[in-house]
């Protein structure tokens, strides 16, 4: 991975508290997998970044370098990276999801 596609990746893991690298964006997924992670972030109602990998080669296959994760999506709070779609899906079915989103002080849309 370049430099450019490091830097890029970074600076969205490190601007926004909930950062989804996914296929397509929130409102217009372009998988189901992407689709999944999003609606159960928006059931949260938990503000996030969605970052669409399709607009950018290097960058579907740079986060994939990045967080040592082959598939995506991939789910960043706080600058620590989650999971992909199954394990968030486990983590929301189980609660630890929220716990998470609390543990790390983001705050529910009211």
């Amino acid at each position: 991975m370049n430099e450019q596609t490091k830097d890029i990746i970074q600076n969205h893991i490190d601007n926004n508290e909930v950062c989804l690298f996914m296929k397509g964006t929130p409102d217009a997924p372009q998988c189901g997998f992407s689709m999944a992670v999003s609606n159960i972030l928006k059931i949260l109602e938990v503000n996030f970044k969605g970052v669409n990998v399709l607009e950018d080669q290097s960058l579907r296959e740079g986060i994939k370098i990045y967080s040592d994760w082959p598939t995506i999506p991939q789910l960043y709070i706080k600058k620590e990276f989650v999971g992909g779609c199954d394990i968030i899906k486990e983590m929301y079915e189980s609660g630890d999801l929220k716990k998470k989103f609390e543990e790390k002080g983001i705050n529910f849309k009211k």
